[in-house]
């Protein structure tokens, strides 16, 4: 049980698990059954960003991209532009979305290496120009997705919603690859030290490239599944993704001075955001109590799970 306590993303899931039994006590009209399906639903899409998020903040200090939100809604509003709500065009779409992703994570990696100004800079710069691209596609229009995307994005299996087992699966696989692959022990190493793992021959930037392509390619799959999901691709969809990602990975035990990232925290974190704003909505309270409480909730959690860990 010590050897659990001690590793910070348990604290999130306890989190997530006391703000669910909180939440659920005040006796929602949609009941027990519905706000599970509603917080998996909902951090389904913040779990899928903040993963991206995790392995950029992983890189070490000064590595975050703030282009998640236009880089969502670039591809969500592209592709289904280009679908036009043909289900035939739906495998066609899907793969123009995760296309407009990675184009928009070698452009960031770009201006940072090429540049060489701060991420914070680049990836706030970089998103001003996709915004406007995704204005500038639609004149701010709401096209809908096909029927088929949207049916599968609304559907359930086993009782459990669909997106709700994209963001398991692709949790699964960020595991795999920072725990086993060679590609997330680069990831880690360079987060640590970036000079020494120069030294032993990681291709430093060759690996934050990649690392930042990642990233964006998870934010245009979460973007075009929640487009789907919402009935079509808004301008300010992504809006409320851009701290939400940077947060869950904190609250989820990652460092966020790098080197160190927990993948199981990410999933943790993203639900317990989404259940902490309904437990304080439930309660009536004002805009201003909620923030203030979340903050404070937040700084509490991240403080246990940044304990100094028990010696072995």
């Amino acid at each position: 049980m010590t050897a659990l306590l001690d590793r910070p993303w348990i604290w999130a899931w306890l989190a997530a698990i006391a703000a669910f039994a909180a939440t659920a006590a005040i006796g929602q009209s949609q009941g027990i059954a519905g706000l599970l399906v509603a917080a998996l639903t909902f951090s389904a899409f913040t779990t899928l960003v903040g993963l991206g998020q995790m392995f950029v903040i992983t890189l070490g200090p000064g590595n975050i991209d703030l282009s998640i939100p236009a880089t969502m809604t670039l591809a969500a509003t592209l592709s289904l532009k280009f679908m036009g709500g043909a289900g035939a065009l739906a495998l066609p779409g899907f793969a123009l979305a995760l296309a407009i992703g990675l184009g928009a994570g070698l452009a960031n990696y770009a201006l940072i290496w090429l540049l060489r100004i701060p991420p914070i800079i680049a990836t706030l710069a970089a998103s001003f120009v996709y915004q406007s691209l995704a204005i500038w596609s639609n004149r701010g229009l709401r096209i809908k997705p096909p029927e088929i995307l949207s049916d599968a994005m609304l559907g359930r299996t086993l009782g459990l919603p669909n997106v709700a087992y994209v963001a398991l699966l692709l949790c699964g696989l960020a595991w795999v690859v920072l725990e086993r692959a060679r590609f997330g022990r680069e990831v880690t190493a360079i987060g640590q030290n970036p000079r020494a793992a120069r030294r032993v021959g990681i291709p430093v930037e060759r690996v934050r490239c990649a690392t930042y392509v990642l990233c964006a390619a998870l934010a245009a799959l979460a973007g075009f599944l929640l487009a789907c999901f919402s009935g079509g691709a808004a301008l300010n969809m992504g809006q409320e993704y851009l701290l939400s990602s940077i947060a869950v990975v904190v609250i989820g035990g990652s460092s966020i001075g790098g080197g160190r990232s927990n993948v199981p925290g990410v999933p943790a974190g993203a639900l317990f955001l989404f259940l902490v704003v309904s437990m304080l909505n439930s309660y009536g309270l004002g805009a201003g109590v909620r923030l203030l409480l979340t903050g404070i909730i937040i700084v509490g959690i991240v403080a246990l799970g940044a304990r100094p860990r028990t010696a072995e």
